[in-house]
């Protein structure tokens, strides 16, 4: 696959270091609103320097992956999909419902691979948990937790433009909590605060969030989001069903734990997403690339991420309007 890059920000660098451990993929081309950071990794990898426009229209690109900021996400998909491009968008496709589904509409005309960037589902820890529960081991899935707490709070600025910690942060847990439950989800009832950081609030937004899923059969998800956690990036699941537990663990640099007269200590969590996911994201790549050419739909999909984005949109008429809400009324 010759894989044009679009956004040489963050997460950008990310996906480039995955591309290029990968041997069924090369990076051909890449594009950012910035020419110099395009410049700079497009050089890192020896890859020529294209605008977007150039990716879409070169017959030599295979596929495009989206990693520009959000605004930009469903416009560059479309413009895939309806080039003939395989395509790997990062979350979400747009902040609101009707620009997402404009975009899979696109897709549905113009079909393509596509896989959206849900990369927790590929993580080890993660994914080997899935599989225990597909394969019955605690028996009956009851109830599912899931924290994910980052070190540290963002920018003030960054949460008006990023739809909110609902839509930004807790969209990976609502996708988790779809992927591991694996039944219909009814209701949704969210709880928020604003506790860390004053701006946030005055932003609009909260740092602080409990929300409660419940399925189509009873079963029930808790997720657990902060905007700090002071000992680093906390990253668990739990789930429990009627003949045993699940639980997977923070990934720590060594996952070594010392025993002595004054109790046990161990590593800290690994700091952040970069260096926590960093496997997932190269296993995504991996995921993306043989789905293309096996011709089969990716592990995560863009009605994943209509679906995960419907959840954030119920959480936060939850939040707002103080009651539970019907995930059905969220059309």
């Amino acid at each position: 696959m010759k894989l044009a890059l679009i956004g040489a920000g963050r997460i950008g660098k990310v996906h480039a270091q995955a591309i290029d451990r990968n041997p069924k993929v090369s990076l051909a081309a890449v594009a950012d609103f910035h020419p110099e950071a395009a410049e700079a990794l497009a050089s890192q990898y020896g890859a020529r320097v294209l605008n977007a426009e150039a990716d879409f229209e070169d017959a030599d690109i295979d596929a495009v992956l989206i990693a520009s900021s959000t605004p930009t996400h469903a416009e560059y998909l479309e413009r895939a999909a309806q080039s003939g491009k395989a395509v790997l968008c990062e979350k979400p496709i747009a902040l609101d419902l009707e620009r997402t589904r404009a975009a899979l509409a696109v897709l549905a005309d113009h079909p393509v691979t596509c896989a959206l960037g849900f990369n927790r589902r590929h993580d080890p820890q993660f994914a080997a948990l899935q599989q225990v529960l597909v394969e019955g081991r605690i028996g009956s899935l009851e109830t599912l937790s899931i924290i994910s707490r980052d070190p540290a709070p963002p920018p003030a600025e960054y949460v008006g433009a990023s739809g909110g910690l609902f839509r930004d942060m807790m969209i990976h847990d609502f996708d988790m909590a779809r992927w591991l439950l694996d039944e219909p989800i009814v209701q949704v009832q969210a709880q928020g605060s604003c506790l860390i950081d004053p701006a946030i609030g005055e932003a609009g937004d909260v740092d602080t969030a409990m929300v409660i899923l419940t399925t189509a059969s009873g079963r029930l998800c808790h997720i657990n989001n902060s905007r700090r956690a002071c000992y680093g990036y906390d990253q668990r699941i739990e789930a429990f069903g009627s003949a045993g537990m699940l639980q997977a663990q923070n990934e720590t640099e060594t996952r070594l734990r010392f025993t002595g007269e004054a109790g046990q200590v161990e590593d800290k969590p690994k700091w952040f997403f970069l260096e926590r996911y960093a496997q997932a994201y190269s296993n995504e790549i991996d995921d993306f690339v043989d789905a293309w050419q096996a011709q089969r739909a990716p592990l995560a999909g863009a009605q994943d991420g209509l679906e995960a984005l419907r959840l954030a949109e119920a959480a936060q008429r939850s939040l707002q309007e103080r009651r539970p809400v019907a995930l059905n009324d969220i059309r």
